[in-house]
């Protein structure tokens, strides 16, 4: 590359090396790809937080249990989470002899083994983000080091170098860089954010399973 070549990005990336079009292409699929969870999850996310609201209201509304609980076998498809968590509860609740005072106990761990299943489906795609804003920086530092080294092993053919010189070569190699810090930067942000939102769902179920197990107990026949 001579000292008066175009150093535009699109020019800098068609003249790197192969290893660092490689560190490239790797980089732009990994940026996509948290893109896709990205968009994924807070759509997701949403609507598990918008199915709760509404689960919620009709809870608190003052309308029956048996009533609540044909609506969510009737749209099993379509509940939500602590709809689902509901649903596993009151029919394990009735299956159970309600004067057995270990009764509650098949109740919690039917709840809570649907809380599990749902969560981790909620959470499916957070490593991935996790991964990528951890290792694309390091990948993208891989392609600026090797693209340095061929910047300046090339200049060892030349008799005079000047700063013209070095810079497309290594204005190529930090192109890597870059694209490294843009992949990890949304992923990183979306990890941390996306977290927080499951985390207050979390909460917001495990608030709901004890006050759930509560109305059950104060249903149980008094010995």
């Amino acid at each position: 590359m001579t000292p008066t070549a175009d150093l535009s990005i699109l020019t800098l990336i068609t003249n790197a090396s192969l290893v660092v079009k490689v560190v490239l292409g790797i980089l732009l699929f990994l940026s996509l790809a948290s893109w896709t969870v990205i968009f994924q999850k807070f759509f997701s996310i949403s609507r598990a937080s918008r199915q709760i609201e509404e689960f919620e209201s009709r809870f608190w509304s003052g309308t029956a249990l048996n009533q609540l609980m044909e609506t969510a076998k009737r749209n099993e498809a379509a509940s939500g989470i602590e709809e689902r968590v509901f649903y596993a509860g009151m029919n394990e609740f009735m299956k159970q002899h309600r004067a057995d005072p270990q009764a509650l106990n098949g109740v919690s761990r039917a709840m809570r083994a649907v809380y599990n299943r749902e969560m981790d489906h909620l959470e499916n795609g957070l490593p991935m983000l996790a991964s990528i804003g951890s290792t694309s920086p390091y990948i993208g530092l891989f392609g600026t080091v090797w693209g340095i080294m061929n910047a300046f092993t090339g200049l060892s053919t030349l008799e005079n170098v000047s700063l013209a010189v070095v810079a497309p070569g290594i204005a190529e190699a930090l192109v890597a860089t870059a694209i490294g810090l843009f992949a990890a930067i949304p992923a990183v942000a979306a990890f941390n954010y996306f977290s927080n939102r499951i985390n207050r769902l979390t909460n917001r179920l495990d608030g709901f399973s004890e006050e759930f197990l509560n109305i059950l107990q104060r249903q149980q026949p008094r010995s």
